[in-house]
């Protein structure tokens, strides 16, 4: 049976402190045991993240770039490596991971390799003196990561917090411990100093311990609401900062005038990439009256078609969900929406494809009749479950896809330029796509509104998160 370990400064490290089930959510088979972290061990890493920061900081843009560089490069390299582990944690589809997620992780190296070396402050002039601003790393800052994409989040985590001087340690989700302890390897083999990148593995205890501690200056979260909300209070005694990607209920406008082809795809992509399991995910279905009878029928007879299966096989389109339990959330909430008045049109039952019985897949399933007050409609479910609604104005369509506690994500399918522009600037939501969704390049900003939350993952702006303005004014 593999043991995974917590790596600090540079080793791996056994705990005593008992262990946790990591099950391949495929075949929901045991494949590990995962040690869970003590505080002394928290401790420990600090206090190396500690050391190892100052001499870090003190490198020059260029010196961390080079460094960073090598990383992004090694990481591409193992792209194939990186992606089977992937599945392993997540059970998502190979596919998927090797053309997206694991890719995005080298390519928040490469491009935050690029910017550290490039960052500049600016400088002011007065009658009997001048200043200049600089921004200055935190220190040790630490991250906390979900599970459904837990190389994009080490990554999209680790990178900045590097570029900007930063030492890092991540906290995987204990469901997904495996491809976030490849990263920190590699990281180590590519000349990453000792004590910059520490990965803490357990449970919800260490995940505290980390908000606690007096030596980490920053905590960002990937996860729910309700731990977003724990963590802002377990962190407020050390006045940490915070910075929170949480869940969403985002909706997809298609208009009329929409491309149906475009219309059709993207409302499933948005629904069942990753079998659901994505936060900014298009859960709610908005079309306008007039087309909705023949995008409903498209789509329901394409999901109809939808292979469910082998993570591994290049034929399937939907892979595993998470857990046991989290398979049953899902499959309790589709009882709840037939229960409220919602039609299942297509899918709706738990999956047991051939060789793969005992695994956590449920078919991807299209709810009609769905109507705003519905929990399907107001509460995250997280799986390949799509709520449609129909609408006839586009004030109409405005105001109820705004009319939710989430801002994560939107979308509009349309072919008016005018329109686009027009409804993607009155949506309530951190990011907007038109006529695509969910793609987010390494520099481009990806992060919530309302209770979605706040700072931003990737780009430029992620350096705001781990940094902070120092000011000097000198008198002439």
């Amino acid at each position: 049976m593999q043991i995974i370990r917590s790596f600090i400064n540079g080793k791996f490290v056994s705990s005593d402190n008992g262990v946790i089930e990591k099950r391949y959510p495929a075949t929901g088979e045991v494949i590990a045991h995962v040690e869970r972290a003590t505080s002394q061990m928290l401790d420990e890493a600090v206090s190396a993240a500690t050391e190892a920061q100052k001499k870090w900081a003190a490198l020059t843009g260029q010196d961390r770039s080079r460094i960073l560089h090598k990383i992004a490069i090694a990481l591409h390299e193992a792209n194939e490596e990186l992606s089977r582990l992937e599945v392993q944690d997540v059970g998502k589809l190979y596919s998927e991971a090797v053309s997206g997620d694991v890719p995005s992780g080298a390519e928040a190296f490469e491009y935050f390799a690029n910017l550290c070396a490039t960052m500049t402050g600016t400088s002011h002039k007065w009658s009997d003196a001048i200043g200049y601003t600089r921004r200055v790393p935190l220190g040790v800052c630490a991250g906390i990561g979900a599970w459904n994409y837990p190389a994009q989040i080490a990554c999209w985590k680790a990178a900045p917090a590097l570029a900007t001087g930063n030492a890092f340690i991540l906290k995987p989700s204990e469901e997904t411990p495996l491809v976030a302890q490849r990263i920190a390897e590699i990281a180590k083999e590519q000349g990453l100093p000792d004590g910059l990148f520490q990965i803490m593995q357990g449970d919800y205890e260490i995940g505290a311990a980390i908000c606690a501690h007096k030596g980490i200056a920053k905590v960002s979260l990937t996860g729910g609401v309700d731990t977003g909300k724990l963590i802002m209070k377990q962190s407020a005694d050390t006045l940490k900062k915070v910075t929170l990607e949480l869940g969403g209920k985002a909706p997809l406008i298609i208009f009329d005038d929409c491309d149906f082809e475009i219309a059709v795809q993207t409302a499933m992509d948005a629904n069942f990439y990753t079998a659901g399991e994505v936060c900014s995910n298009a859960t709610r279905v908005f079309i306008q009256s007039g087309i909705a009878p023949k995008i409903i029928d498209e789509m329901v007879r394409r999901t109809a078609e939808m292979r469910i299966g082998d993570p591994m096989s290049e034929d399937v389109q939907i892979g595993a969900l998470i857990s046991a339990k989290h398979q049953q959330k899902v499959l309790d909430y589709i009882s709840i929406g037939e229960a409220e008045g919602a039609t299942i049109a297509v899918g709706g039952k738990k999956a047991q494809p051939q060789g793969f019985e005992n695994g956590y897949f449920v078919e991807p399933t299209i709810m009609t009749n769905c109507q705003d007050d519905m929990r399907i409609v107001r509460e995250e479910i997280f799986g390949p479950v799509m709520s449609v609604l129909t609408f006839d104005t586009e004030e109409e369509a405005i105001r109820r896809a705004n009319d939710t506690d989430f801002g994560l994500g939107a979308g509009v399918i349309t072919s008016d330029l005018s329109r686009a522009h027009r409804v993607a600037e009155e949506l309530e939501a951190g990011n907007v796509w038109v006529n695509t969704y969910n793609l987010i390049p390494a520099d481009w900003p990806f992060g919530g509104a309302k209770q979605s939350g706040f700072g931003r993952e990737a780009s430029q702006f992620a350096i705001e998160s781990y940094t902070e303005v120092k000011a000097t004014y000198i008198q002439l």
